[in-house]
């Protein structure tokens, strides 16, 4: 035995099934019997003790595997009993492991164990899904139309639209060019054409854009979701997407539904018809690159930053173009269109009278308000509440600022002629405002610190804005949204955070933490707190989304819903039940993600400094920020009142610098030990206005 001892040291594949075998696992020793280590064939154990992989050892003779020991643990476990044991591993590691020591029965165990985790039927909130659709035919000319894009196996007739002249300017030369190069993709690599861009939806309809083409669907009592219009394939790749569906029977006749897509500056609008099929209404220019594409009422609007604004009136069928000054933000109320400028004024525009008003040389656009310190207005937001006497509606504005300020201002009916009046100012944030939004409960904004968001309540008396208590602080946090710097202006204007939803409702925020994700998370926009998660059930990326208010049926006790709506890197729609989601609101975690949680996601792509970004967002509120995101935790508001607390001593007390400070040292030097999570605590059940200041604690929670 003893001269056996060399020879199967020399051989380490002759070696008897007892023999013990010590192993140096990433600094740690673990000691096992090769008959452990070598009962399933053809794995990474039994070909390196058999020679046919190069070993390494230690200084005391023990074989080294520079792989994690945490991970190695419960399997070793599993090569000595059969039975898997994790012991607090996370599942995504453990398989990935097992797939490196080629171990199989453990992979298949695992892979097992996520089926069964996942369904294709996705959960309770999971609600309906759309595959692909069929890829359309090339539109034949820049005045072509269709309705279904196949009948029998054959395109569609063709035929002419008289609404725009035949001379389109520069509209050739960009088809001819885009038909000679494939659209580029935000990685500079041909992109994918069934590859949802955009997704928006009004009423009950959807309109889903793709690359070159776009498809809307309508909802039907009885049937469902139904395919309704699919456009032909286009010359360039859709930037920019809008839809408006009136009511059945409106005055407009056929334009009470409309579809309008957008590229460079170019615009094309189609009408939509309720049974199916539609008809190209025509292409527009504005002359610059349209920056944002939305309908009020039936009027289609088209705004560019740099100050140039674009009008369609469904009655008249006039397209006019103005000049303004540059445009930083903008925001519709009833039949008005607000643009917040870089000169710190606001103006109004009745688009109703736009169009009509040509002749008689009025004044088209009007200056409604001018910020006291003249910054640029970077966000803005309308609420016109509820007829209090017969002169009308109070209008109340909240915008902010270049510099980072907050301000309300309020019209009252009765002084129409005195203009708006500053009602209070907010300096809370120190980098430009991105997102504001004003509700009957809550003030909301959102600045380019990023995703910073500051909340707070509001105080209403006979449904008016009141000074007594006034607006209250109510919660800060941050949203974690990752996008790459160079992602294509579509796409991330697919991925806007919000806030979604009806302004006297809850409204809430939408959280896709990496590019690639396939995980979305929902949460309140007033608190922070989560909502609920939703997972693509096909294992598809996530590339777009939105949040759809859909009406109810006529169904005795139906009552309107809610939807997320998730466009897939495969070209499936999912539709997810948001109403069902907000009714059990207590059920999901208090905060936003946990510090596990967030991990797992960014392990999902490679974090990359972030390029330099303009000081001035995008005039859309709508837009996702270009630029990398990093969001950290969750903070409620403190009861006491005074100045927040130092950075240095916030990180003090958060033992480890802020989210922002350790995804920067992760950047440079490799990740950092994980430490468990904080427990999040519930935040204040009452969210409707307080009649006096709320004692809540100071706490943080979550990213």
């Amino acid at each position: 035995m003893a001269d056996a001892a060399p020879a199967t040291e020399g051989i380490p594949g002759r070696g008897p099934p007892g023999e013990v075998i010590h192993l140096n696992v990433g600094g740690k020793r673990f000691s096992t019997s090769r008959q452990t280590l070598t009962w399933i064939p053809d794995s990474f154990f039994s070909s390196l003790l058999s020679g046919r992989i190069s070993t390494l050892k230690d200084e005391t003779g023990a074989i080294f595997i520079d792989r994690d020991p945490t991970v190695f643990a419960p399997i070793l476990n599993f090569l000595r009993t059969k039975e898997l044991d994790p012991r607090g591993v996370h599942g995504s590691s453990l398989l990935h492991e097992a797939q490196f020591y080629g171990l199989t029965p453990l992979v298949r165990r695992l892979q097992l164990r996520e089926e069964l985790d996942r369904s294709s039927c996705g959960n309770v909130l999971f609600n309906g899904y759309l595959p692909p659709p069929v890829f359309p035919v090339k539109r034949r000319n820049r005045h072509s139309l269709v309705g279904p894009q196949q009948s029998g196996g054959r395109p569609a007739p063709v035929r002419r639209s008289n609404t725009m002249p035949p001379n389109l300017g520069n509209a050739g030369l960009l088809g001819r060019m885009l038909d000679e190069r494939a659209p580029p993709s935000p990685s500079g690599l041909p992109e994918e054409p069934g590859m949802v861009r955009l997704v928006c939806g009004h009423h009950n309809w959807i309109a889903v854009a793709y690359t070159q083409f776009l498809v809307c669907y309508r909802l039907k009592e009885a049937s469902g979701w139904q395919l309704v219009f699919s456009s032909p394939r286009l010359d360039w790749p859709i930037e920019r997407l809008a839809l408006t569906a009136r009511v059945l029977g409106g005055a407009l006749g056929e334009h009470d539904k409309m579809v309008a897509a957008a590229t460079g500056s170019e615009i094309l609008l189609w009408a939509l018809q309720a049974e199916g099929g539609g008809s190209e209404i025509g292409v527009f220019h504005l002359g610059v690159p349209v920056e944002a594409l939305f309908f009020v009422g039936n009027q289609l609007i088209a705004t560019s930053h740099t100050g140039r604004i674009g009008v369609w009136n469904a009655v008249t069928k006039h397209w006019q173009v103005q000049e303004v000054q540059p445009i930083t933000s903008y925001d519709a109320a009833g039949s008005f269109l607000l643009l917040g400028c870089d000169n710190g004024s606001i103006y109004y525009v009745d688009v109703q009278k736009f169009p009509l008003r040509m002749k008689d040389n009025d004044l088209l656009v009007s200056e409604l308000y001018r910020d006291p310190a003249e910054d640029g207005v970077t966000a803005l937001s309308v609420y016109l509440t509820p007829k209090t006497s017969d002169s009308g509606n109070w209008i109340e504005i909240a915008y902010g600022t270049s510099s980072g300020g907050v301000r309300v201002i309020v019209q009252h009916p009765e002084t129409v002629g005195s203009g708006p009046q500053l009602f209070q100012t907010f300096t809370v944030h120190r980098s430009p405002v991105t997102k504001i939004m004003l509700s009957e409960k809550h003030l909301i904004s959102v600045c380019a610190d990023n995703n910073h968001v500051r909340t707070w309540s509001v105080t209403r008396f006979r449904g008016m804005i009141s000074t007594q208590p006034g607006s209250t602080p109510l919660a800060s946090f941050k949203i974690l949204a990752l996008e790459s710097a160079d992602g294509h202006g579509g796409c991330s204007a697919g991925n806007d955070i919000g806030p979604y939803g009806e302004r006297d409702d809850q409204q809430v925020f939408v959280q896709k933490v990496v590019p690639s994700a396939g995980q979305l998370f929902v949460r309140l926009s007033s608190t922070g707190q989560r909502v609920c998660s939703v997972r693509s059930v096909d294992g598809s990326p996530t590339t777009a989304f939105t949040v759809l208010e859909c009406e109810g049926s006529r169904r005795l006790g139906s009552r309107p819903r809610r939807y997320l709506l998730t466009g897939q890197a495969n070209g499936s729609l999912a539709m997810w039940d948001l109403t069902t989601a907000m009714d059990g609101l207590g059920q999901a975690p208090a905060g936003g993600l946990t510090e596990e949680e967030l991990m797992e996601q960014l392990e999902q792509c490679e974090l990359a400094p972030s390029s330099s970004r303009s000081s001035l967002p995008s005039p859309s509120p709508r837009a996702s920020l270009t630029s990398l995101h990093l969001a950290s935790s969750t903070t409620s508001l403190s009861s006491r009142r005074g100045s927040p607390s130092p950075p240095q001593a916030e990180a003090r007390r958060r033992g480890g610098g802020s989210f922002v400070e350790r995804c920067q040292e992760l950047v440079r030097g490799g990740p950092e030990p994980r430490r468990p999570p904080t427990p999040a605590p519930r935040p204040a059940s009452g969210l409707g206005a307080p009649l006096a200041p709320p004692k809540v604690k100071l706490n943080e929670t979550s990213f």
